[in-house]
């Protein structure tokens, strides 16, 4: 991407190129007259440090390629060693085989083929114990090319974009050679260097490394919806690596007074800054902080960056330190997967057994925010591969995918076509939750396969195709009249639990005026005709209320169509605790919306005699009622007026 210069900046960089007669007058020591002599002091077998993502020094790699292709044996067997490169990686070409081998802590596209093919490596590791296999020197480095802010008067120089491993890099390294940058932003915390700990500099202006996002999908957009649900304000937010979850951080616009402790700082992120959504006024740590380690983003996102008092890049041995990150109240761990299993397993670093990107830092926080008071876990993912032909919810992972998410460490996983909440339930329940958002076309698939392997009933009832698939459009927000907060929303496959949960805390009043029996039971074969349903047939609206974060049905109505095709039979039951307050007349309200629509022209029903509160509902809501006795029981008729 082309960076166009303002007069500004050209005239800053006029005053820093003058400076540097100055800064080699101080430090002449810290210059060679010909980078070859640099490179000289590299020696076959020695292990080389690069920087960083966008904080990569290009020109240093570049230059160091360039003398090996002039000097084929200068050094052989070296071992180029990084966390994620977004450069060219020439370094994996098979003309430089002899020269250098990549040792990759991350899988990025530029090495995944040649990690694949075994001629470069990946080495699987939390990426906060990466500075401390630096400093124990169970990874001794030879060489470190870095990439800095010009030294200031004092000599101190800021690593910038990229601080996380680097600065364990050039504390440790035999040898450090550094890319003073002008287009490098100081960013506060941990980044700085003193001249004194390098040993070369090679000054060189160039535009940073950019990493931008496509822009968001309508899957993308359908899941930074239903993580926005989930995002409550005043929470601390850490956002992945990918395309998702910066697409996700831009569905939170309408939070207020969000924090930020993170791995990553994206565009996205930054954006939320600059619009006053994160002011980072409600953390637990680093009070008024933005905390990260390291940024891959725009041109504009690194001018932001500039000395900006809100942010602070600390090494990521700190921010990825789950006791650290445990101690912000309210923390959320977003992050993005490959696969997820029916039991809740998930690994976002290979497909089988070819390796895809990482374990990174994704289990450091979501193991944080799991400890952290009030802190949940977001997994998102779309539904499906890229071209639509695989399902990203399988029924277990594939033979040699790694284990990146364990079954304690998700709460909710999210697709365009839901939420799942899997923290405290069973293999069962988590099945039947994640084939509720799985992509209606693997639905059967998943079903039949969950049998098979044992995971849920074996008599599951299922309605397949457009028939079965859950109406997310019909969710309704309602207030009654007592001021309650219902969700009014079709039931779906994944409700059996809270469905009975329902039916057993009815009493047996209420059983017996909506079963014409107290029936002591409602078992599995009885709540499957409550869950699997022919929406094109019949209509089951529950209504929802949430209790001390978690969601209780608190009144039901359904419908189905009569013979006649007109009318459909009607019923509908609250919950004692919540009778008198107005979840019946709004059940029924939005039961008769939602039969006019489809045609209808009334509703039947039974009703006991002396069931009275029945009749005065259907009469005070304008429904034509009629009612015939029949040995204790009345047949009503409510026509729509």
């Amino acid at each position: 991407m082309p960076n166009e210069e303002t007069q500004t900046e050209r005239a800053q960089r006029k005053t820093q190129a003058n400076s540097w007669d100055e800064i080699r007058k101080k430090w002449p020591e810290k210059f060679k007259e010909e980078e070859r002599f640099i490179f000289q002091e590299i020696h076959p077998g020695d292990r080389i440090f690069v920087g960083t993502g966008c904080g990569e020094p290009q020109h240093l790699v570049q230059s160091l390629l360039d003398y090996v292709q002039r000097n084929p044996k200068a050094f052989i067997d070296a071992e180029l060693i990084n966390i994620v490169t977004l450069g060219v990686a020439p370094y994996t070409d098979e003309k430089f085989k002899y020269n250098f081998r990549l040792n990759s802590f991350f899988v990025g596209d530029n090495a995944r083929s040649a990690v694949n093919q075994a001629t470069a490596d990946y080495t699987p590791i939390f990426l906060s114990a990466v500075p401390e296999l630096i400093r124990s020197e169970r990874i001794p480095l030879d060489v470190a090319l870095i990439q800095t802010t010009l030294p200031d008067e004092e000599g101190i120089m800021n690593l910038g974009v990229s601080v996380d491993a680097v600065k364990a890099a050039a504390e440790k390294a035999s040898l450090v050679i550094a890319q003073p940058n002008s287009f490098m932003p100081r960013i506060q915390g941990d980044g700085d260097i003193n001249i004194e700990d390098v040993d070369f500099l090679v000054p060189q202006d160039e535009p940073l490394l950019q990493y931008i996002e496509a822009v968001p999908g309508w899957a993308s957009r359908k899941i930074g919806g239903y993580v926005s649900r989930i995002v409550e304000d005043g929470s601390t937010i850490q956002v992945g690596y990918g395309s998702m979850p910066n697409a996700i951080v831009s569905s939170l616009n309408e939070k207020r007074h969000l924090g930020v402790h993170t791995e990553l700082l994206s565009d996205g992120i930054a954006e939320l800054m600059m619009k006053g959504v994160v002011d980072n006024t409600q953390k637990s740590i680093h009070l008024g902080r933005t905390i990260a380690t390291f940024c891959m983003g725009s041109r504009k996102t690194y001018d932001y960056l500039n000395d900006n008092e809100m942010v602070e890049f600390k090494t990521i041995d700190y921010t990825n330190n789950p006791l650290v990150i445990a101690q912000n109240k309210r923390m959320i761990a977003i992050n993005s997967a490959l696969e997820v299993d029916l039991t809740g397993q998930a690994t976002a670093e290979s497909l089988g057994h070819t390796f895809y990107s990482g374990i990174g830092g994704q289990a450091d926080f979501m193991r944080g925010a799991v400890l952290a008071q009030g802190g949940k876990t977001i997994l998102a993912l779309p539904s499906t591969s890229r071209d639509g032909t695989e399902s990203r919810i399988v029924p277990f992972l594939k033979e040699g995918a790694g284990v990146t998410l364990t079954r304690g460490d998700i709460h909710y996983v999210v697709t365009e076509y839901g939420i799942a909440y899997l923290h405290g339930k069973s293999v069962r329940e988590r099945a039947m939750d994640l084939i509720a958002i799985a992509h209606p076309e693997f639905r059967p698939w998943l079903i039949e396969e969950a049998k098979r392997l044992h995971l849920i009933y074996a008599d599951q009832a299922f309605v397949p195709g457009e028939r079965g698939e859950y109406p997310e459009a019909l969710e309704t927000s309602r207030t009654t009249r007592s001021g309650l907060q219902l969700l009014l929303r079709p039931v779906k496959i994944s409700d059996e639990p809270k469905m009975k949960d329902f039916f057993y805390a009815l009493s047996d009043e209420t059983m017996y005026h909506r079963f014409f029996s107290v029936r002591k039971d409602v078992p599995h074969e009885v709540l499957q005709g409550y869950i699997a349903v022919d929406y094109s047939q019949k209509m089951i609206i529950i209504a929802v209320v949430e209790r001390d974060g978690k969601e209780i049905i608190a009144g039901l109505g359904q419908y189905s169509l009569n013979r006649d095709m007109h009318t459909a039979e009607i019923a509908l039951v609250v919950r004692d605790e919540y009778q008198n307050q107005g979840i019946g007349a709004e059940l029924l309200s939005y039961l008769t919306y939602l039969a006019k629509k489809q045609g209808l022209l009334g509703f039947t029903a039974d009703v006991l005699v002396g069931n009275d509160p029945v009749f005065r509902l259907f009469q005070k809501m304008g429904f034509a009622v009629s009612k015939r006795n029949e040995s204790g029981i009345f047949e009503m008729k409510a026509m729509f007026m």
